[in-house]
């Protein structure tokens, strides 16, 4: 698919979102999934890139903030309807914890991330939006997974994810820490670069690749 029609797509998907009609963002996604795109495809090509729309149009106050809500339950709701998909009977032995930085409530792209590890055969823990730091970490000390995946989506919180990385470092000085979320886009990797162990992904394809080195 060229550029500009994969860019068509994703704007009459967003506009579905942006209109509320979860039915008709459904039957949109199975569609999509009918031309033989995978599920990959559709959650970078499609979803993302209308959710970072659709959180650029609330930060410039073009949408209402239950606009933005509406969107995001939406997406949410499709991402469980797709679930069955991409569940691989075969598990692997690595396991995988899924977060939220602490004080954010947007979880989507944590979700996705989640799908992408169980497609590929992960035991994936999520835990969703704001988990506080302390449970994070007692949650992945009882567990002790292979690698622990933090999602920013605003910005202005990269101080709480860099207080986030120097606590888990204090009690989990090994675990590999993977990040990633729409904040990146405004910057922030200085800051990542100082820890070791540390490991940025921009999108859900190169996590893929990244997961796919692991196995």
């Amino acid at each position: 698919m060229s550029d500009n029609l994969q860019i068509e797509r994703h704007k009459e998907f967003l506009n579905l979102l942006i209109s509320g009609n979860r039915l008709q963002c459904s039957e949109y996604a199975q569609q999509y999934m009918d031309e033989n795109y995978s599920i990959n495809e559709l959650y970078e090509n499609i979803i993302k890139k209308a959710l970072y729309d659709i959180g650029e149009l609330w930060e410039n106050n073009k949408i209402s903030v239950a606009t933005e809500h509406l969107a995001s339950a939406i997406v949410e709701a499709l991402l469980n309807e797709l679930y069955s998909k991409i569940i691989l009977k075969e598990k692997s032995n690595k396991t995988v914890v899924i977060a939220c930085v602490e004080n954010e409530f947007h979880q989507v792209g944590g979700k996705m991330i989640s799908d992408i590890f169980e497609m590929n055969g992960w035991n994936a823990h999520f835990l969703g939006a704001n988990t506080p730091t302390k449970d994070l970490i007692a949650f992945v000390a009882s567990i002790k997974p292979d690698i622990l995946a933090i999602s920013l989506s605003i910005y202005f919180h990269l101080p709480i994810l860099e207080g986030m990385i120097q606590k888990i470092r204090k009690e989990l000085p090994n675990l590999p820490i993977l990040v990633g979320g729409q904040a990146f886009r405004h910057g922030g990797l200085d800051v990542i670069s100082k820890y070791e162990n540390v490991t940025y992904q921009p999108d859900l394809h190169s996590t893929d690749a990244y997961i796919k080195k692991l196995n």
